[in-house]
């Protein structure tokens, strides 16, 4: 079954009782048993552990993914926990240096102070990487592309890398979603997706997703959620099921139309970088078309002036682009990362991996082309 039919059938059944072709909103707690501890079902007893609408949506995060299992959580940071309460004091993971903002604050300010040590550093470098690799490394976290640089990270070479030396190696694929980017079949054993995101795809749910190969690792994971209780609920999970069966349509025109934002930016005399993995300028452009279907929607740059006032000033005067935190709904979204989203992460840290104050992110939307640019043209201006 190929990706355009998976989103729309994929781990799907119609549902066997009423023939319903969406699978109902179980809005339900527990469920009835007809003898002590013997389920009438026996897959559902409690909601924390299984419900029927959520393990629709898990059985299409697991198909969308090519893997054998799917969790849907709470949040994107919920399942990011879950896979970080794997490991114990005097363990240490290594993550790429450009990150989410709250994932670093997870990382350093929650794992930090249990006694995890966590290394970060520029995944490209792979000596370096491979220098940090020692008996107590547990995990390799990656994002790529990342929020809000853009970098990229070569998922095959670091699989094999990890693989050398029995280490588990998660990526964060919210970004570019599995329609342009498969982890898993890269040589990763866990997948991250901050479903709120372009899974959800119309910026009305927190979600997030786990998706693993190795089916022992799942059954580890599911244990972790059921026991700490970052579960998604009936609804939420109704709507994420309902965005990924347009998902191959929005990502095709989130990847259109990101294409002519970025090159518009980078030939407008007021900007003076665009980070955008579909220009052959970007460093990683080469790396990006072998690893991924395409672009992607996400767009990062920065302004010749190197003020945040003209940042914060073209911020303010966009109309169709909405200044909100956020990105991959079917909307255009803008945000000031150093102002926002990465606000947790510090000051020097920010300057250090090139979190410019003058540093604007565009989640650039599904909206007709003409009208983005226009807007982008006037706030400029």
């Amino acid at each position: 079954m190929k990706f355009n039919t998976k989103v729309i059938h994929g781990g799907q059944h119609h549902d066997p009782s009423t023939g319903a072709v969406m699978p109902p909103v179980y809005q339900t707690s527990t469920f009835v048993q007809t003898s002590p501890g013997k389920p009438l079902n026996e897959n559902y007893e409690y909601s924390r552990a299984a419900n029927p609408t959520r393990s629709a949506l898990e059985n299409a995060f697991a198909s969308i993914e090519n893997g054998t299992r799917g969790l849907a959580f709470s949040s994107g940071l919920a399942a990011t926990d879950c896979v970080l309460r794997s490991f114990k004091a005097g363990d240490e993971i290594i993550a790429m240096d450009d990150l989410y903002g709250g994932t670093y604050r997870m990382f350093t300010r929650i794992y930090g102070n249990s006694g995890i040590k966590f290394h970060f550093v520029d995944m490209n470098d792979l000596e370096k990487f491979q220098s940090l690799i020692n008996e107590n490394t547990k995990l390799v976290w990656v994002e790529t592309p990342t929020n809000p640089l853009m970098k990229l990270a070569d998922i095959e070479a670091i699989a094999k890398i990890t693989k050398k030396h029995n280490l588990l190696f998660a990526v964060d694929n919210t970004f570019a979603t599995p329609y342009l980017q498969k982890p898993l079949d890269l040589g990763a054993d866990i997948v991250m997706h901050s479903a709120t995101k372009y899974l959800g795809g119309h910026s009305d749910v927190i979600a997030g997703a786990l998706i693993v190969k190795d089916e022992k690792l799942g059954e580890q994971l599911h244990f972790q959620q059921f026991a700490t209780g970052a579960t998604l609920g009936p609804m939420d999970s109704f709507l994420v099921l309902r965005g990924i069966k347009t998902l191959h349509l929005r990502m095709q025109r989130h990847c259109e139309n990101g294409e002519k934002v970025a090159a518009f930016l980078e030939n407008h005399p007021k900007i003076k970088t665009v980070y955008y993995p579909g220009l052959k300028s970007h460093p990683f452009h080469e790396l990006a078309k072998k690893q991924m279907k395409g672009f992607g929607g996400m767009v990062s740059f920065t302004f010749t002036s190197g003020k945040k006032e003209d940042a914060v000033s073209f911020l303010e005067k966009l109309e169709v682009f909405t200044l909100a935190e956020s990105l991959g709904g079917v909307e255009s979204l803008a945000n000031h990362p150093a102002l926002m989203t990465h606000a947790s992460i510090p000051e020097d840290k920010r300057k250090e991996i090139g979190i410019s104050d003058d540093l604007v992110r565009l989640s650039v939307g599904v909206e007709d082309i003409d009208d983005l640019l226009a807007d982008l043209e006037k706030a400029l201006s």
